[in-house]
Formats: C-alpha cells, sequence, structure tokens
C-alpha cells in the first residue's frame, strides 16, 4: 500500500524525466561532452549516498559487532560491491566513477573541474569549499547541495528515498533514453560512455534496483511518518534532478545554437 502510494505521486516527475527534452539536444560531440561535464557530479555524489547507507545499515567500525537488519546489511553490501567494484569493458576492476572519468577522457570531455574538486576533497576542504573553487552549472551545485543536505539528515529511510526513487530506480529508464540519441550523434570513440550507460541499464534495471525497493520496506516498515517523509524526500530528489537536466539542456542549446 505505502510503496503504491510512493510511486503514484512520484510518477508525474519521473515522466518528465524519462520524456525530457535534454536527450534530442545531447546531438553533437560538443553536446556530449557538455553533458558529460556536469553530469559527472551527480555521479561523484551517488557514491556518497551509497556509502551514508553502508554506513548506516552495516558495522563499518573496530571491533566489530553484528549491526542492523540482516537482509538490508546484505543488500547494501552487494550494491556498494557492484558500484565500487564493477569491471569496466575490458574485465578491469573499476568503480562505475572511474568508469565514467574514463569515458570523459575518451572523447575529450573536459575532467578539470571533477578531478580538481576530488583532490580538494582529499586534501580536506570541505564540499562547500571545493564546490566554490570549481566550475559548474548552478543547477549542479543545487544537485550536490541537495544530495548532502538529505545525507546529513541522519535518516536512513530518507537516504534510501533519495537513492531509491533519485537514483536506482529512475537510471535505466533515462539512461536508455540518452543511448538511443547519443550513439548518432558522432563518429567519435564513445564506446566506454555506451558501456557505462549500458551496464547501468543492465545492474541497476535487473538488480540493484530491485535490491533498493527492498531496502525501502525494511527500512520504512509499517511507520506512515516515515513513509510521508519517504515520498517528500524522493519528489524533491526527483525535482533537483529535473532541474540538473534543464541547466544541461540549456547549455546544450547554446552549443547547438
Amino acid at each position: 500500500m505505502y510503496i503504491k502510494k510512493l510511486q503514484e505521486e512520484i510518477a508525474p516527475y519521473r515522466e518528465q524525466l524519462i520524456h525530457h527534452e535534454l536527450y534530442a539536444n545531447i546531438d553533437s560531440i560538443e553536446a556530449v561532452r557538455a553533458f558529460m561535464q556536469e553530469h559527472v557530479f551527480a555521479v561523484w555524489d551517488f557514491m556518497s549516498l551509497l556509502k551514508a547507507l553502508q554506513i548506516g545499515l552495516t558495522n563499518t567500525t573496530l571491533p566489530w559487532t553484528p549491526k542492523g537488519n540482516p537482509v538490508s546489511r546484505r543488500l547494501i553490501n552487494e550494491i556498494v560491491f557492484g558500484e565500487e567494484s564493477d569491471i569496466d569493458e575490458v574485465g578491469e576492476p573499476m568503480s562505475h566513477f572511474e568508469m565514467y572519468l574514463a569515458a570523459m577522457t575518451q572523447l575529450g570531455a573536459d575532467t578539470t573541474q571533477i578531478t580538481t574538486f576530488v583532490e580538494l576533497i582529499n586534501a580536506g576542504k570541505s564540499l562547500d569549499s571545493a564546490l566554490d573553487e570549481v566550475k559548474m552549472e548552478a543547477s549542479t551545485r543545487d544537485f550536490v547541495h541537495f544530495t548532502f543536505q538529505q545525507i546529513n539528515t541522519g535518516k536512513l529511510h530518507i537516504i534510501a528515498a533519495v537513492f531509491t526513487f533519485g537514483r536506482e530506480d529512475l537510471i535505466p529508464d533515462m539512461f536508455i533514453e540518452i543511448v538511443k540519441n547519443i550513439g548518432s550523434t558522432t563518429q567519435t570513440d564513445i564506446t566506454k560512455l555506451i558501456y557505462y550507460l549500458e551496464r547501468h541499464i543492465e545492474v541497476d534495471g535487473g538488480e540493484h534496483g530491485p535490491m533498493a525497493l527492498k531496502m525501502i520496506h525494511e527500512l520504512c516498515g509499517d511507520d506512515s511518518q516515515k513513509w510521508d517523509e519517504a515520498i517528500e524526500a524522493s519528489k524533491q530528489a526527483l525535482q533537483h534532478r529535473i532541474q540538473l537536466w534543464n541547466g544541461i539542456r540549456n547549455e546544450c542549446l547554446i552549443l547547438n545554437a
């Protein structure tokens, strides 16, 4: 009952994203590069959502003791394994973020901003300070800020809702639309990007998405307040994705003018 209500309430936002006009505007190699240079920040902050869930649902401190629900523990650890230690198109172990960076390099997209950002984080800069020192669209910055606002609530059901309905449940449908349009845009070798997109369609649609739905059920249970909070967080996550896509679409339109 609860999950059906959630899915009904977020349906209009999902439809906007699945049919967003951004996809039709990724119609040149320049537009592909522009898309990736902004979208890479969403690829990066996804891992912090995932790690927040792993920290909250499993024991990551010493000495170890069992923590939380065994079902949720298994689900999140399987998703972490797949996202942080997948294999690339030639069978080399690599995180999905690293795959994305490799795809950017292959097609000549500028990785300066994201690599500088990661270096600043590694050097101990706060998220806000690091964001202030790199160039990105305002909608991209807002997207990352929203992600960490949800993480900072410390409420696992909210973090899981954003992870599940703002990412895992949504990504396959969005990426299918991108793959449909991107293949005919250029003669440039984009095999790494296509592999990344198709890998997400396969894994998120076939494995991780259903796992994430089970996790939501475990975390919210029969608590109506938790489900209401999950619904609100999911809506906001989708609204921020729409704004992210709007920002990138506008940049593509300028490039294609």
